[in-house]
C-alpha cells in the first residue's frame, strides 16, 4: 500500500493520473526561489525554455544571463558571481552541463565550494530521439564522487519545485538531474521532501517486506507499479524514494537492508558509479545484503520512443519484477 503517512497523490494507479515534465517543476522553484531571495541568480546556455530556467528568466530579467553556447563560461561566471554573494543556477543540458564543463565545475566550484546549483536537464535514456550522444547516462557518478558536491535527483515535478527551493537555501554546491518527458506525479504539496533524507512510499500491507526497492528519478513510479502487482503475486516489498543520492539517508539504507535482507535498485543512468552503487557503498560497509541492479548496463543510448527505450535497456516493470524475483532467488 502507498505509505498513509507521507500524502501522496491518490491519483497514482488510476489511468488518468496527473502528468507533468519535472523540469516544469524546477521551473517554477527557481521563480519561487528567486521571490524569496534577490540573490538568486540564473545563467543558461541558449536552452533556456528547454530546461524551463524561462520561468525565472520572464520574471527576473535583470537576474538572468543567457550564456550562449559557452558551458565552461556558464560555470566559471557563476562561481565569480557566487565569490560576490549571489547564489547562481546554471542550467543546459545533462550532456553539456556537467558533461562538457566537468573540470570547470570541479576547478572552480567545487574545489572552491562556492554556491553554485548546477541543474542538468534531458538525463537519462528517456531522452529519446536525440539519440545517445545527448543521452547523459553518467551524470550522476561524475558529479557524486566531486567532493562538496551535493546531488539530489526528484521524482515528479512537486518534488523537482521543492528540492530547487530547498537548495537555493543550503550553503553548498549541488547538482540537481531533470528529465524531458512527462512523468506522473507521486506526490502532493504535503508529502516531505528533504534533502539528505529518503521516504518509504509503498508498504506491505500486512507482514514484513522481503525486498528492499530503491528507486530515484522518474524511474520510481515504475517501481511502486510493479510492487503493487508483485503484492499480488504474494512478494512483500518496500519501495524507497532516494531523491537525495548524496548526501544519503546512510541510516536508512540500513534499516531497509535489515529489514529486508534483500536490494534491488532502480535509476535512469549506468549502473556502474551511479545511485546503486552509492548505496552498494553505503551497505557494503554496515550491512552487506544480496542486491540487483536496475539500471544502463555499460552501454550507451540510441535514438528512439522513451517507452521503447526504457524498456530495451531493461528498466521497464517487467524488468524491475524479474529483479526482485532474482534476489530472492526464484525464477
Amino acid at each position: 500500500m502507498l505509505n498513509p503517512n507521507l500524502k501522496l497523490n491518490p491519483k497514482i494507479f488510476n489511468d488518468d493520473v496527473e502528468q507533468v515534465n519535472i523540469r516544469k517543476g524546477f521551473g517554477e522553484g527557481l521563480a519561487a526561489a528567486g521571490e524569496a531571495d534577490k540573490n538568486v541568480v540564473a545563467l543558461c546556455a541558449d536552452l533556456t525554455e528547454s530546461t524551463q530556467m524561462i520561468m525565472f528568466g520572464d520574471k527576473f530579467p535583470e537576474r538572468f544571463v543567457e550564456i550562449g553556447v559557452a558551458e565552461q563560461n556558464l560555470a566559471t561566471v557563476a562561481s565569480g558571481m557566487a565569490a560576490m554573494g549571489k547564489v547562481p543556477f546554471i542550467s543546459s543540458y545533462a550532456m553539456f552541463s556537467p558533461g562538457r564543463n566537468w573540470e570547470q565545475i570541479r576547478t572552480t566550484i567545487a574545489y572552491n565550494d562556492r554556491k553554485v546549483v548546477i541543474v542538468g536537464s534531458h538525463a537519462g535514456i528517456s531522452v529519446g530521439a536525440d539519440g545517445g550522444t545527448h543521452q547523459a547516462l553518467e551524470d550522476i557518478a561524475l558529479m557524486r564522487v566531486m567532493p562538496n558536491m551535493d546531488v539530489v535527483s526528484p521524482c515528479d515535478a512537486i518534488e523537482a519545485k521543492k528540492l530547487t527551493i530547498a537548495l537555493a537555501k543550503t550553503k553548498k554546491p549541488a547538482y540537481i538531474r531533470l528529465l524531458r518527458e512527462k512523468t506522473p506525479i507521486i506526490t502532493t504539496e504535503e508529502t516531505p521532501t528533504q534533502i539528505g533524507k529518503s521516504e518509504i512510499y509503498w508498504m506491505p500491507d500486512v507482514g514484513i517486506a522481503q525486498v528492499g526497492i530503491i528507486a530515484t528519478g522518474g524511474l520510481l513510479y515504475r517501481a511502486i507499479i510493479a510492487a503493487k502487482e508483485l503484492e499480488a503475486e504474494g512478494i512483500k516489498t518496500k519501495v524507497m524514494n532516494l531523491s537525495s543520492i548524496k548526501p544519503i539517508d546512510v541510516d536508512a539504507l540500513i534499516d531497509l537492508a535489515k529489514e529486508t535482507r534483500a536490494i534491488v535498485t532502480i535509476e535512469e543512468h549506468q549502473v556502474m558509479g551511479g545511485m546503486g552503487g552509492a548505496v552498494a557503498e553505503v551497505l557494503a560497509r554496515n550491512f552487506p545484503v544480496p542486491m540487483e541492479f536496475i539500471g544502463v548496463q555499460n552501454k550507451f543510448g540510441q535514438s528512439g520512443n522513451p517507452e521503447e527505450l526504457i524498456e530495451h535497456y531493461g528498466m521497464g516493470k517487467s524488468a524491475i519484477k524479474k529483479a526482485v524475483k532474482k534476489v530472492l532467488g526464484r525464477k
